[in-house]
């Protein structure tokens, strides 16, 4: 072919599709005449001149038609050295799956059915089902992760084991905590910002990460690193450096700023229900208290902290791990400053329900003359459970209170009105010399009465004992922390502040609680339910343009995801370079 011929051939399709928009646009060509010219239909000419400026508006720096070549050595890589990598990533007991994110990380762009072939021919069989703790079994590999920067928004594909928690975003948008977090007291780094910080922690609270120690996969998988704007999470030196500069009074004000959304979400009802939790530390504590361990069984050293939680919407509004021998009494006082606080024209807070050692006679005598309600239960000491026991059964109500699953139980109650000592110390007007009331229960299936005290003598006792049988919520929320979120592993290669890890505790499980009331049927799941039914995922992620999409594999309760997201499609991030996502359902499982 002569160079004359080459520049008036139309054999080459992009060289056709160049010569046809530059006769439209340069020559001013109509487009009867361009489609004409160059063998195309209106109809297709009309496509392509769309798909040329959407592409002028989506990727400006990209051109539509001519790569350009670089001088110089291009990054390439051998197939032994993949193949190698592939196998050794198996020897760790990583599924294909696992292999295919951290390959994404490292930019060898290959598809699982690659890998797939590479173990098959090398004679590895498919993987028995383990625990995650098998997965990272001894290797002589050691993979190192990309440097964590802020993300570089381009067009690009990659997979992910944590696509799930991107399901996440839209509420922290819809009740704006990423502006809570860009004006919180919290500090940002030289090289991530403050948003960026702070929703990586949330980011592996949401994941279920058992610890912030050195983990090959989490460090390097792109779908939770773009949770927080990042590229990559960062390693768990960067955690540890972070954390070591968090104080009580940071924790403090963020939670003040969480009370307001929840408050204005209409989240919080006129109870709260508090209870204490012992975080056991199993590192060098000579500073630290021994506290009962309930779920142990025993006092050890530890950390003890006080939670409260709304019991209707499951939402936590207050915690704190500063509570020792000394102070702990005065703790439900430190509580009601909290909630006072942020009350503009009046406070909502009308309950307060507690165990018996949650405060004392004296502070339940300053609550009610605060104004609010309390319901404890009474210690029952010998000569109080001996004369209950001497009445007789005509003298006590047969109450039928509700339980779970629509059922009924019966109930037998004894009402009076007691004195406590110490409940009207510092009253200054002494002729009102106020009682209690006290509600004995029999037939709860245990050997001593129930003994419920409270200074409300308005409300029903069918609604006390439901009131008060709703306090085991909050200690049930308790131990899923402790569980799912792993505040018992405080001993740690991280030594992160357990406060400001109790705060962004909270704040993913205030973001798992709102998540399960946005799912029709699934609003009474805990969080760990809500983690391995609908959050436990992978999928791509594309980013395309002002556009990003991630595509969830196929799961039981996906629709429900779906259905959900779709009515956040329209929100645009800051953090994510104001782009919005799209969430869909992937071909494949």
């Amino acid at each position: 072919m002569k160079a004359k011929e080459y520049f008036l051939s139309t054999e080459l399709v992009i060289k056709k599709k160049y010569d046809a928009l530059r006769s439209y646009y340069v020559d001013c060509k109509s487009v009867k005449e361009v489609a004409r010219n160059y063998n195309y239909t209106p109809s297709s000419f009309y496509s392509l001149i769309r798909d040329f400026k959407k592409h002028l508006k989506n990727s400006p720096d990209e051109d539509y038609f001519f790569q350009m070549k670089y001088p110089g050595k291009h990054k390439t890589f051998d197939d032994k050295e993949l193949d190698d990598l592939i196998i050794a990533l198996r020897k760790k007991n990583f599924s294909i799956p696992d292999i295919k994110v951290i390959l994404d990380t490292h930019d060898y762009k290959v598809s699982e059915s690659y890998c797939y072939r590479v173990l098959r021919d090398d004679g590895f069989s498919r993987l028995p089902r383990r625990t995650r703790s098998e997965i990272t079994s001894p290797s002589p590999i050691r993979l190192t992760a990309p440097k964590t920067i802020q993300l570089k928004f381009k067009n690009e594909v990659f997979s992910s084991n944590s696509v799930g928690i991107l399901c996440m975003l839209p509420y922290l948008k819809k009740l704006g905590i990423d502006r809570l977090i860009e004006t919180s007291l919290y500090p940002g780094t030289s090289s991530i910002n403050k948003l960026s910080s702070i929703l990586a922690f949330v980011a592996l609270k949401l994941s279920n990460v058992r610890r912030y120690t050195a983990d090959d996969l989490w460090c390097m998988d792109r779908g939770a690193g773009l949770f927080a704007g990042l590229n990559v999470l960062p390693k768990a030196a960067w955690f540890t450096s972070y954390s070591s500069r968090i104080t009580r009074e940071m924790n403090l004000a963020f939670l003040r700023s969480l009370h307001k959304v929840w408050s204005e979400q209409g989240l919080l009802d006129n109870t709260a229900n508090l209870d204490f939790t012992t975080i056991p530390y199993w590192g060098e504590g000579d500073h630290l208290e021994n506290n009962w361990s309930g779920k142990r069984k025993t006092a050890l050293t530890s950390i003890l902290a006080v939670l409260a939680q709304s019991p209707d919407s499951g939402i936590i509004d207050y915690g704190d791990t500063n509570i020792t021998h000394r102070n702990e009494v005065d703790v439900v006082l430190e509580f009601l400053d909290f909630y006072n606080a942020q009350a503009r024209d009046k406070a909502d807070l009308k309950y307060l329900v507690f165990d018996s050692k949650f405060t004392n006679y004296q502070n339940l005598g300053i609550i009610n003359r605060k104004g609010i309600k309390f319901i404890t239960i009474r210690r029952r000491g010998k000569n109080i459970v001996e004369r209950l026991d001497n009445i007789l059964a005509s003298e006590k109500k047969k109450i039928r209170v509700e339980c779970a699953g629509n059922r009924k139980r019966i109930l037998y109650v004894y009402e009076e009105q007691v004195m406590l000592k110490g409940y009207n110390a510092g009253n200054t007007l002494k002729s009102e010399m106020e009682c209690v009331r006290q509600v004995s229960i029999t037939g709860h299936g245990k050997i001593k009465p129930a003994l419920i005290i409270t200074n409300d003598f308005d409300i029903s006792l069918n609604d006390l004992v439901r009131k008060y049988s709703k306090r085991w919520i909050v200690e049930k929320c308790i131990s899923e922390q402790i569980a799912f979120f792993h505040l018992n592993n405080v001993s740690s290669s991280m030594v992160i502040k357990v406060d400001f890890d109790l705060t962004m505790s909270i704040l993913a499980h205030n973001l798992y609680r709102i998540f399960a009331l946005d799912l029709e049927g699934y609003e009474h799941l805990c969080s760990k339910s809500t983690f391995e039914k609908f959050i436990r995922n992978s999928g791509t992620v594309e980013i395309y343009g002002e556009k990003i999409i991630v595509s969830l594999k196929k799961k039981r309760n996906l629709p429900a995801i779906l259905t959900s997201m779709a009515n956040y499609e329209g929100i645009k991030f800051d953090f994510l370079g104001n782009r919005r996502i799209e969430y869909i359902g992937a071909s494949n499982s």
